[in-house]
C-alpha cells in the first residue's frame, strides 16, 4: 500500500519540493497551507491527480488541525509520515515587531508542531511511522533580538521531546535544521542576505527524504544542513 505523508506549509518553498519529490516516490501526499491559490496552483503543477490532497487551514489552529487529519486519515486510512514545516519569520527584532504578529509567528512556529504531533501520534504509533520536524540553523545559535530564532529553539526541544515521548514505540523523529535557503521565506525580508551562499529547496527536500528513507530500526534524530560558504 502507498504510503501517506502530511506536511504543512506544503504550498512553496521546502513543503512543495518535498511533496514533489515524495509524490515521485510513489507516496499519497496531504498538504496544508493558509494560501487556496498557492495550494490550487501546485496541485495543478504537480497533476497527481487524487495522490495528492490540499487542505486549506492554520497550523496554529487545534480544530483545523484535527480537521486535516481526520480528512485524510479518513480518505486514505492510514497515515505514515508527518512533516512539520509551516513557519515564517519577521523582519527586524523584537523591538520592531507589533505584539500582535509575535504571537502569531510563535503560535504557527511553535504551537503548530506540537498541535501538529498531538493529533497524529495516535496514527503513527499505530503504523510505526515517521515524524519530520523542520528547525533551522537560528536554532542552534543566538541572533540579537531575533524572535524566529527563539520559535526554532523551542521547535528544536519539541523534536527531542516528542522522540522521549514515542522511541518505545518505534516512531522515529527527525530534525532538519536548514541554513539559508532559497524560498519565499525572504520575500518579506528584502531577499535572502546579499551574496549570501544559499540552498534550494531541493536540496533540503532530499535530506528530508534522506531521513524517512532509513531502514525499519533506523532513527536519523537530528541533521543540520548548511550551504557551502555559509559560517554562522
Amino acid at each position: 500500500m502507498e504510503p501517506v505523508t502530511l506536511i504543512t506549509g506544503g504550498s512553496s518553498g521546502i513543503g512543495a519540493a518535498t511533496a514533489r519529490a515524495l509524490l515521485k516516490q510513489g507516496h499519497r501526499v496531504a498538504i496544508t497551507g493558509r494560501d487556496v491559490d498557492r495550494l490550487a496552483a501546485l496541485a495543478t503543477s504537480v497533476g497527481a491527480g487524487d495522490r495528492l490532497l490540499t487542505i486549506a487551514g492554520d497550523a496554529a489552529d487545534e480544530n483545523q488541525v484535527a480537521a486535516a487529519v481526520a480528512q485524510i486519515v479518513g480518505s486514505w486510512g492510514r497515515l505514515d509520515t508527518v512533516i512539520a514545516n509551516a513557519g515564517y519569520s519577521l523582519p527586524g527584532t523584537l523591538e520592531d515587531h507589533e505584539p500582535a504578529a509575535m504571537r502569531a509567528m510563535v503560535l504557527t512556529n511553535v504551537l503548530g508542531p506540537a498541535l501538529l504531533a498531538r493529533e497524529t501520534l495516535p496514527h503513527l504509533r499505530a503504523s510505526k511511522g515517521r515524524i519530520v520536524i523542520v528547525g533551522s540553523v537560528a536554532g542552534t545559535r543566538n541572533t540579537p533580538g531575533n524572535l524566529y530564532s527563539v520559535t526554532k529553539w523551542a521547535a528544536h526541544a519539541l523534536a527531542e521531546n516528542v522522540r522521549l515521548l514515542v522511541a518505545k514505540d518505534h516512531v522515529t523523529v527527525t530534525l532538519v535544521a536548514p541554513g539559508v535557503v532559497d524560498t519565499p521565506f525572504w520575500d518579506d525580508r528584502g531577499g535572502s542576505p546579499a551574496a549570501a551562499p544559499t540552498l534550494t529547496a531541493e536540496q533540503v527536500a532530499d535530506t528530508i527524504l534522506f531521513a524517512l528513507n532509513q531502514p525499519e530500526g533506523v532513527d536519523i534524530n537530528q541533521v543540520v544542513i548548511r550551504p557551502t560558504g555559509q559560517v554562522n
